[in-house]
């Protein structure tokens, strides 16, 4: 079957396969992006991030019952940390969400971090573009929250929210994670739990001193995403954003930068891929580690020499 034919006309199994291909470098993965290309930028993507237990996965499954609800289809991955067995998703998140898997509206990819520094894998806005050009309305993009690289979740999406969750020193991890400087939307889950509106406060003032500080200040809304409260007051601060960024030129801006981001990784992903089969084809490879570790050379001058006889 031609994958891109089909998901193109809405088969879903396409669409998997297309991810598969993206995410395991198959060799047909990067002429399926060129064929979908075209048809993609129609969809809204929107990043979901926040430490651990926070509760995001409870939370994007609400949000996509209450968007479907509304007549809009929806497409979500979840970043998954990666088995260090398989190497594949350990799909935590899918679980979590198995009430939705009988919804056609609905879309669910777990994919793995890969060991990708971003805590995101780098294939991951090739996986958002299949979904957009399959004609998905709304996307998801959900990280799996570890440490200070959730930045990343900024390159892939339009709008991003963070949540937090009152007891877990969430306004330290803020600070550290630059989570001010990302989120456009905030998110505080489980506000039935002691010290939610301490936290409320604490972040009102962090954004009260943060000097980034534009035309729009992020909202800060309470939810108990368990029991759905909060969740239509969530969508309508994440659609304020969106016509805010819409009417301000701001949408343009990041989307222009999110397709520099694109282009200089796949150019740096190639050129890396190039230069490794090189070095193993010619078996060189060996001979520089065992001069490296000899003292002999050192990886700079071997890695600056590589490039001026590779890259004439």
């Amino acid at each position: 079957m031609d994958i891109v034919e089909e998901l193109l006309k809405g088969n879903r199994l396409a669409l998997s396969r297309a991810i598969t291909a993206i995410e395991n470098e198959y060799d047909e993965a990067m002429d399926i992006m060129k064929k979908l290309y075209p048809h993609t930028g129609h969809a809204f993507v929107l990043g979901i991030t926040g430490p651990p237990g926070a509760g995001k996965s409870t939370l994007t499954d609400k949000l996509a019952r209450a968007y479907r609800a509304q007549g809009k289809t929806v497409g979500i991955i979840a970043i998954d940390p990666t088995s260090p067995f398989t190497g594949g998703a350990i799909l935590g998140d899918r679980i979590r969400m198995n009430g939705l898997t009988m919804d056609e509206g609905v879309f669910i990819r777990s994919m793995g971090t890969r060991g990708s520094l971003g805590g995101l894998s780098h294939k991951t806005a090739d996986a958002v573009k299949a979904m957009d050009a399959f004609g998905k309305d709304i996307i998801f993009v959900e990280t799996v929250g570890v440490g200070q690289s959730e930045v990343d979740i900024v390159k892939a999406a339009d709008t991003t929210m963070v949540v937090l969750i009152p007891g877990m020193g969430d306004d330290i991890q803020a600070i550290k994670a630059g989570i001010l400087e990302i989120g456009d939307v905030f998110t505080i889950n489980k506000a039935d739990h002691d010290g939610a509106d301490k936290l409320v406060r604490e972040m009102n003032m962090m954004l009260d001193l943060d000097g980034l500080m534009t035309d729009w200040r992020p909202p800060i809304q309470k939810v108990i995403a368990s029991q759905n409260e909060g969740i239509t007051e969530t969508i309508e601060n994440i659609e304020k954003h969106f016509k805010y960024i819409s009417e301000n030129g701001i949408l343009t801006k990041r989307r222009t930068e999110r397709s520099k981001n694109e282009m200089l990784d796949v150019l740096h992903s190639n050129i890396g891929s190039y230069i490794t089969n090189k070095l193993v084809e010619t078996g060189k490879m060996d001979e520089y580690v065992e001069q490296i570790k000899a003292r002999e050379t050192d990886p700079y001058t071997v890695v600056s020499n590589l490039m001026k006889d590779m890259l004439k």
